[in-house]
């Protein structure tokens, strides 16, 4: 399979050349409907505006918000001039986006005024004081000494900041040659996108992505689940992740697919927004799958045109898998595995692929990429069917952490191979089950213990929900199993009870020596569950 040799803004103009009449984006919640054609429009007055703001070629451009239109905008207008956009989870606060400015040298934030009831314009404030005499586009502080201007993503009037609209002004000084010529410079190999990782396993890397990275890794996202102009994807995943701004966006994108976006993750809303706006496609993490389909409205609307999407981030249990295609009619749903360092996709499922392959696996490599499985800590290949650390080489592998060359040495070795951390098996068809993270592997008496497969045999019991699997410190066998449960609503199931439904069904070693009981689980914004957190609350619930 061929790879697109184009630049985000190239993308963008020839999909818009190729089908203006076709619905780029469709906002339910705002009644906003936009064809590729006037998208694109959209896109490059706002790429004059932020020209005209004086932002350059290689400036580092933040944007802190939910899924608002103005982010898909910028996303691109970003592209076409060649500035690397800096994405924020949306849950950040004081310290982790103080961290962030620093770290990655930004010169212009865009900034959603709030969040979830959290003002994003209190916390700049906090850490900024000097806005409060600053002139617009001259911020001058102490503590960032790149940062310049600020834009509220508002319709509001701020004295020293702009707000979206000023984008408009500026842009009006900037003529259409000029922003053809800015494009003109732009390479596929520059970077035009970073991304701070998740922290699942603590502090936050700048991950530097080129445009060849991003857009090859969405198009062949959209070729495991066959979208064309005819499929309407409905985005309820956060952008400022991969999930949303490569495997939603860009996959849509490259195929002239209707994106329909919602902003805030709620389960009736994405329900609604499948019903309505007859999406062939949705895109979700396995817990907010769970809550679509345990709404008790679940039954009010119309699935049938859904066919496909992906399911990402964490296992599914066969359960949820089952529901997703009896319940919501995706029997073409794919699940895809990946981390940010690789633009993020590594392997999917294919759409034809049996219920088992989706459930036990994470598909298989995407066309351009190599996957290997090595003994851990080692660059030998493992031997089949044994689990060792998964490696992978080819065109997504990021250019590097930004400004931490120790850890891209650590992370890609000499050879090119983008060491993952996660522990996966292969089988001879190359479909790749993911056991583990290195750091999740639990030691116990010297034996090696997945947690996957606890989990995947727990939700079987009738009362459990959700469960997540973690090792935590033991005096005489250096770890021992611990299991958080999620119970389902009404259920009562106690310790005991579920200990005795692993009674001779698993390994005595196996069986989870602490059970407790929660309400949800420590997250990042992009819904991947943070074992670390849950071993920190273990630790403190059990010592």
């Amino acid at each position: 399979m061929t790879l697109l040799h184009v630049t985000v803004g190239e993308l963008l103009e020839e999909i818009a050349l190729a089908h203006p009449e076709q619905e780029a984006i469709v906002y339910p919640e705002h009644n906003l409907r936009k064809t590729y054609d006037e998208f694109d429009k959209m896109v490059n007055k706002v790429a004059k505006g932020l020209i005209g703001l004086g932002v350059n070629k290689g400036d580092h451009v933040a944007i802190w918000s939910d899924n608002k239109p103005e982010w898909l905008t910028t996303q691109f207008a970003t592209g076409k001039i060649g500035a690397v956009l800096v994405t924020v989870n949306t849950s950040y606060q004081a310290q982790e986006l103080e961290y962030l400015l620093k770290q990655s040298d930004t010169s212009t934030l865009i900034l959603a005024e709030s969040y979830k009831g959290t003002s994003y314009l209190d916390i700049l404030k906090e850490l900024c004081p000097e806005l409060e005499h600053a002139k617009k586009g001259e911020v001058n502080s102490s503590k960032f000494p790149y940062l310049k201007n600020i834009i509220v993503i508002s319709d509001n009037y701020f004295e020293n900041l702009y707000n979206w609209g000023d984008l408009d002004d500026k842009g009006e000084q900037v003529s259409d040659q000029s922003l053809k010529n800015r494009m003109a410079t732009i390479h596929e190999d520059d970077v035009i996108n970073m991304q701070y990782t998740s922290g699942t396993t603590g502090f936050p890397k700048g991950v530097m992505l080129t445009h060849h990275n991003i857009i090859n890794n969405g198009y062949k996202v959209a070729d495991c689940m066959n979208l064309t102009t005819k499929d309407r994807l409905c985005i309820p995943v956060p952008l400022f992740h991969c999930f949303g701004c490569v495997l939603g966006v860009l996959a849509a994108v490259s195929k002239g697919t209707t994106m329909v976006v919602v902003e805030q993750f709620e389960a009736e809303k994405v329900l609604q927004a499948v019903s309505e706006e007859k999406c062939t496609a949705l895109h979700g993490v396995p817990t907010m799958f769970i809550a679509e389909l345990n709404h008790p409205n679940f039954g009010n609307y119309d699935y049938t045109h859904l066919r496909t999407g992906i399911m990402a981030g964490s296992i599914c249990p066969m359960e949820v898998m089952k529901s997703v295609i009896d319940k919501m009619g995706a029997d073409e749903i794919t699940i895809a595995y990946g981390q940010t360092e690789s633009s993020p996709v590594i392997t999917q499922t294919r759409t034809n692929d049996p219920i088992e392959l989706k459930v036990s696996s994470v598909g298989k490599a995407h066309p351009d990429v190599e996957v290997k499985i090595v003994v851990p800590g080692t660059d030998l290949e493992q031997e089949p069917g044994i689990p060792g650390e998964l490696c992978t080489r080819g065109y997504m592998v990021m250019k590097g952490y930004y400004k931490n060359n120790d850890a891209t040495r650590a992370a890609i070795d000499e050879n090119d191979w983008l060491h993952t951390g996660d522990l996966a098996v292969m089988d001879e068809n190359g479909y790749v089950e993911i056991t583990g993270r290195m750091k999740d592997m639990i030691i116990r008496g010297g034996e090696n213990i997945y947690p996957r497969e606890i989990e995947e045999f727990l939700y079987q019991h009738p009362d459990i929900l959700d469960v997540q699997v973690i090792g935590v410190p033991d005096p005489t066998y250096g770890e021992e199993v611990m299991a958080w449960v999620i119970l389902k609503e009404g259920a009562i199931a106690s310790e005991e009870n579920i200990r005795q439904f692993c009674h001779g069904r698993i390994s005595r070693h196996k069986i989870p020596k602490y059970i407790a009981f929660t309400d949800s689980y420590p997250m990042t914004a992009s819904g991947k569950i943070q074992k670390f957190r849950l071993r920190e609350l273990a630790t403190e619930k059990i010592m």
